[in-house]
């Protein structure tokens, strides 16, 4: 008897749940109260999607789900063309011009945006938002050290003394075209004395330690500060840019329009030093992303007052 009542009570429940427009876990997909976020497997996308995530929470009611690990910007791309993710917390201009888009290099920063953004609204019914504020582009990079000694600053300033120096790579940048090896010879008439091919993780370490004279790295790289690394100058603006920016489905901002707004006030607030000193607290201090972000966007009160 007991059994059956206890049966009964929750067949009861269960059908009070499904009225209610409510879901059980494990019985039906996420609410319409639910968004997801995207990011890729790094620190720094890892940082910018908790604060897109919780920008979100504190303006709005919605729950936030995060989709992380995601490998590149390609498989962030099709996990939203499928509906698995509703914003890709950070799409990078020249990364989806080349790519996704399938078009040629922009260089013009403002250029390459506006056509990200027609090409995204036109082909995928997605809005790209404007930049954070910073771009995580190639650099070339020495240490203090030897910027001091030969004074250098822009990639040009390597010219007179290349046919000495050691260049350690990302080894996929030597066979790329467009913004590759040969393109940069061509640009910038420089031969190194030297060339190795190296995972990018290796290239700081070479540096720092004077097994390489010169390394590509990336701007917001954190290590760049963890070894006190000096960025030089592209000068002849050799490669394009790479912009940092939410993409957002436009049935998501069609059901939740608010949220348009809320990503819109972090426009132009992260510059290219500030997400390199998150990424330094993430990689080198080994600070939870989540608290990172949270850190950043205590410190500006959320941006309550844009």
């Amino acid at each position: 008897m007991l059994k059956r009542k206890l049966q009964w009570t929750l067949t009861i429940i269960l059908c009070l749940t499904l009225l209610s427009g409510c879901s059980l876990p494990g019985l039906s997909g996420p609410s319409g109260k639910t968004v997801t976020i995207g990011t890729l497997s790094t620190s720094e996308s890892e940082i910018i999607g908790n604060i897109d995530r919780l920008m979100i929470a504190h303006y709005t009611d919605l729950h936030v789900d995060m989709v992380r690990n995601l490998g590149s910007s390609t498989v962030m791309h099709k996990a939203m063309i499928s509906g698995d993710v509703d914003i890709a917390a950070t799409r990078y201009t020249g990364t989806d011009l080349t790519g996704v888009l399938g078009m040629n290099a922009i260089k013009d920063p403002k250029k390459a945006l506006k056509t990200v953004q027609r090409e995204f609204q036109k082909r995928f019914d997605q809005t790209w938002f404007p930049s954070y504020g910073f771009a995580n582009s190639y650099a070339f990079t020495v240490t203090k050290k030897l910027a001091q000694k030969e004074n250098l600053k822009t990639v040009s300033d390597l010219k007179p003394i290349a046919s000495q120096l050691r260049l350690g790579v990302d080894s996929s940048w030597l066979k790329r075209k467009g913004d590759g090896y040969q393109g940069f010879v061509d640009t910038y008439g420089i031969k190194f004395g030297k060339t190795y091919p190296m995972q990018i993780g290796l290239v700081y370490k070479a540096v720092a330690s004077h097994k390489m004279d010169v390394v590509l790295a990336y701007t917001t790289d954190g290590r760049l500060k963890a070894f006190d690394l000096v960025t030089l100058k592209d000068d002849k603006h050799f490669f394009p840019p790479y912009d940092a920016s939410p993409v957002a489905r436009n049935d998501v901002l069609r059901k939740h329009p608010e949220l348009s707004g809320i990503l819109k006030k972090l426009k132009g607030k992260i510059s290219t030093d500030k997400m390199k000193e998150m990424n330094y607290q993430a990689d080198v201090k080994m600070k939870e992303p989540a608290i990172v972000a949270k850190d950043f966007l205590e410190k500006h009160h959320y941006f309550e007052n844009e």
